[in-house]
C-alpha cells in the first residue's frame, strides 16, 4: 500500500471542530449571565412587582384585602365592562365585582401606565394611586381613608 493515500474517514482520528468565527461582530450567542442573577426580569415582571409592593402596603391596613385577586393587563379591551371608557380617557384600572362566589378583581392595565410615566419612581407612585382608587371603589370608602397618605407624594 501507498503511504500517501490518507486512511478512509472512519479511520481518522477525530479532532475538534475549530470555533466558528464571529462574522457580524455580535459576540458569541449564549446566555448574558447565569439563571440566578435577576439581569432577565422583563418589564411585564417589574411592573408586577409595583402593583404587588402597593397591594403589601394596604394588605397590613385592610386585612380584608387578603381575599381579592389582584391582577395586571396589558392594555383594557375597548367596550369592555370597565366604566368610564370612551375614546378620550383610557382606564388605568378596573374593578370587577367577584360573581357567583367567586373572588373581587382589581386590574392595573402596564401599557397605559407606562406611557404616562417617565422613569420607575413615577410608575410605583401612580400604580400606587390606582390601586388605592381601585380599593376605595371596592370597598366604597375614599382613597383618603384607604391610604391616608394618598395624594401627597
Amino acid at each position: 500500500m501507498d503511504s500517501s493515500v490518507p486512511p478512509p474517514p472512519a479511520e481518522r482520528p477525530s479532532e475538534p471542530r475549530p470555533r466558528r468565527r464571529d462574522r457580524h461582530g455580535r459576540g458569541m450567542r449564549g446566555p448574558v449571565a447565569p439563571p440566578q442573577v435577576p439581569l432577565s426580569a422583563s418589564r411585564a415582571e417589574l411592573f408586577g412587582d409595583l402593583v404587588q409592593d402597593s397591594v403589601e402596603r394596604l394588605e397590613r391596613r385592610w386585612p380584608q384585602l387578603a381575599d381579592v385577586e389582584f391582577m395586571v393587563a396589558e392594555v383594557p379591551r375597548p367596550g369592555g365592562p370597565e366604566s368610564g371608557w370612551n375614546d378620550e380617557a383610557v382606564p388605568l384600572g378596573a374593578v370587577f365585582q367577584g360573581r357567583s362566589g367567586g373572588p373581587a378583581r382589581i386590574v392595573v392595565y402596564r401599557r397605559p401606565v407606562e406611557i404616562r410615566t417617565k422613569n420607575r419612581d413615577e410608575r410605583a407612585l401612580l400604580v400606587h394611586e390606582i390601586v388605592v382608587e381601585q380599593v376605595a371603589e371596592l370597598l366604597g370608602l375614599s382613597p383618603e381613608t384607604v391610604d391616608p397618605r394618598y395624594g401627597q407624594d
